[in-house]
C-alpha cells in the first residue's frame, strides 16, 4: 500500500546528465531501485495543481513563509477516468514537509474538487485526508491551474527506508488541457541536460551521502517545479504586455489551518 501520510525533510539539487551517470552506480552500493524502476528505467508522474484565480497559493509559497500548502492531483502515466489517482495536500512547516494523500478514482477526484462535496467513502480512501481536503476546498476557491509531468527514477536506502533519492528529468508543463487523461505533453521546464535530484529523509543525511555530494560538488538549491513555472509565466507575460498587476488578496484563515493540522 502506498504511504499516505508522512513527514520528511527534502533537499534539492540541479545536476547535469554526466553527474547523474557518475553517481548512480555509487548510490547502488547503499540503495536499491523502487518497485516501479525495477520494471522500467523511468516512470512518468503527472500532476494537476489547483490554485485560486489570483494564484494565491503559489504566490504565498514563493514568499517563503514558515507555513505553506498546496493541493494537487497525482497520477502515474496517463490515467483514465476509472483509474486510481491520488489527491494530495502538501504542507511545509518550518522546513519540514508533510504530505497527506488519499486514493480516489480520477472521476471522483475531479468531482470532489469541482463541487467541494466529498465522495462516499470507499475502502481505498483515507477518510481523515478526505475530510481535510474538504476543509481546504471550503477555505479556498480552487480550480485547475497547471499540468506538470516528469520522468522519474527513484531509489530507497537498503538499510533505512526513510531515505529516498529521486531523479526527475524531462519536466514539462502546460496551462491548457488541464486533465490528466489528455496526455503528458507540455513545454520543457529545464534544459535538456538538467536533472532535478531530491534527497528525502525523516532523519539526517548519512555520512556516505554527504561525502558523495561533496566529491562531485553537488550543492543544494531552492527549487519548486510549480514555483519555477509560475515565475517563468510572469516573466513571459511582462515581456509580452509590460508590467502586470496581480490581485494580492489575503486569506485570514491561515492561522486556523496551522493550528488544526500541526
Amino acid at each position: 500500500m502506498a504511504i499516505e501520510i508522512f513527514n520528511r525533510c527534502e533537499s534539492k539539487f540541479l545536476i547535469d546528465k554526466v553527474t547523474y551517470e557518475n553517481i548512480q552506480h555509487k548510490l547502488l552500493k547503499y540503495m536499491e531501485f523502487d518497485e516501479y524502476n525495477k520494471t522500467y528505467e523511468f516512470y512518468t508522474i503527472s500532476n494537476i495543481y489547483f490554485d485560486t484565480k489570483d494564484n494565491y497559493l503559489i504566490r504565498s509559497s514563493l514568499s517563503k513563509p514558515k507555513y505553506k500548502e498546496k493541493l494537487r492531483l497525482r497520477g502515474y502515466g496517463i490515467p483514465g477516468e476509472e483509474d486510481k489517482v491520488y489527491l494530495e495536500i502538501k504542507k511545509k512547516v518550518c522546513g519540514v514537509v508533510n504530505k497527506r494523500r488519499t486514493a480516489l478514482m480520477l472521476k471522483e477526484a475531479y468531482d470532489f474538487v469541482r463541487t467541494g462535496v466529498k465522495p462516499e467513502i470507499k475502502d481505498y480512501m483515507n477518510k481523515q485526508v478526505v475530510n481535510e481536503i474538504e476543509y481546504i476546498l471550503k477555505i479556498y476557491d480552487l480550480e485547475p491551474t497547471l499540468y506538470l509531468a516528469y520522468d522519474r527514477k527513484a531509489l530507497f536506502s537498503k538499510e533505512n527506508r526513510n531515505l529516498r533519492i529521486t531523479f526527475d528529468r524531462n519536466i514539462r508543463t502546460r496551462r491548457y488541457d488541464l486533465k490528466l487523461e489528455q496526455g503528458d505533453y507540455g513545454d520543457n521546464l529545464l534544459e535538456d541536460d538538467q536533472w532535478l535530484m531530491e534527497v528525502k529523509t525523516s532523519k539526517s543525511i548519512p555520512l556516505w551521502l554527504c561525502k558523495l555530494l561533496s566529491e562531485y560538488e553537488i550543492v543544494s538549491t531552492s527549487f519548486s517545479k510549480y514555483g519555477e513555472e509560475y515565475q517563468r509565466m510572469l516573466l513571459n507575460d511582462r515581456n509580452l504586455k509590460g508590467e502586470i498587476n496581480l490581485c494580492l488578496k489575503q486569506y485570514s484563515t491561515q492561522p486556523q489551518l496551522i493550528q488544526q493540522y500541526l
